[in-house]
């Protein structure tokens, strides 16, 4: 089981602070600091100092990190061009030494979109654009040097593209697909993931997600033996009961809860916790850390809950 760090920055985060989770992170010995891709704050926070843009972000990373793999959950297709998308993910991949991975989703987030101009459509124009935009980019990554893409797609039409620039990763970098949704989503995964991502949900919800994918897989001929499974799980550890309460309370929820949905409690309790994840297949457990001032934190988890799993 390999632990990563995630994080949500639209909640209130300059670089700076992101450089500092992510250094720590490095340091304890995480497999990843990963970022959402967010343009607007939720629920009764203030945001501030406002957004940072997700592989804006991940570009000064690749330069001020040297081990950690750095990745998002998730980009939305909606926010970027495909070609755009894929160059700007090279690029970063080229400046990280091949530490990059891609996280993407349809988008989901109405009020971020009209917040800032961005068109929004049905869900179903969403899911179309987002299998347009897989095949671009996976396309225009795997083509040969020397040869051109094209592409016939009905939103994102590509002819003649030089294919360029490459990422280091060959024959590209890896892609992270995720979600509940019962159809599109399994098989869009079968069919483009390197891994599939479940956030926030319950062990009998992963259960089940995870064998509609591995279905679509079958459907398709492809061994879902190759594919990574994770999930993604709000933290909040505390070294004793106080502790946990303490940390609750600075991000805004209640202990029980927590305990229900994420993972909270002390290391032995997050060790057991992240013991019945791994008991239906995943592999990997993104920490969600919301209270990114708290290094301590990020810390403990690798001193004590690391070394068990």
């Amino acid at each position: 089981m390999e632990l990563r760090i995630f994080t949500e920055p639209q909640q209130g985060a300059s670089y700076d602070q992101l450089l500092a989770v992510a250094r720590c992170a490095e340091d304890a010995g995480y497999g990843a600091f990963f970022r959402s891709d967010h343009y607007l704050k939720m629920g009764a926070v203030s945001g501030d100092p406002g957004p940072t843009d997700a592989w804006t972000t991940l570009a000064g990373l690749a330069r001020e990190t040297s081990r950690i793999r750095l990745g998002t959950l998730m980009t939305a297709a909606t926010f970027r061009l495909p070609g755009p998308l894929a160059i700007s993910v090279a690029q970063v991949d080229q400046m990280s030494g091949g530490r990059v991975e891609l996280g993407i989703g349809a988008g989901w987030f109405a009020d971020e979109h009209t917040a800032y101009g961005i068109p929004f459509p049905s869900v179903g124009e969403r899911f179309d654009r987002l299998e347009e935009q897989l095949a671009v980019i996976t396309g225009l990554w795997e083509t040969p040097v020397g040869e051109t893409f094209d592409f016939a797609g009905r939103h994102y039409p590509v002819t003649g593209s030089p294919a360029l620039p490459k990422p280091v990763q060959q024959p590209r970098p890896p892609i992270l697909l995720g979600g509940m949704g019962p159809k599109r989503t399994p098989r869009l995964a079968a069919r483009y993931a390197d891994e599939f991502n479940l956030p926030f949900v319950s062990v009998a919800d992963s259960v089940a997600q995870f064998d509609r994918v591995r279905a679509a897989c079958a459907d398709i001929g492809r061994d879902p033996a190759g594919m990574r499974w994770s999930n993604a799980l709000v933290l909040c550890c505390g070294r004793d009961e106080a502790e946990v309460r303490r940390r609750a309370e600075v991000i805004g929820r209640e202990p029980a809860e927590l305990r229900e949905n994420g993972l909270a409690g002390t290391p032995a309790e997050i060790v057991d916790r992240i013991g019945r994840y791994a008991e239906v297949g995943s592999e990997r457990i993104y920490l969600q850390v919301l209270d990114l001032a708290d290094l301590d934190q990020v810390e403990l988890v690798a001193a004590e809950v690391m070394p068990q799993l």
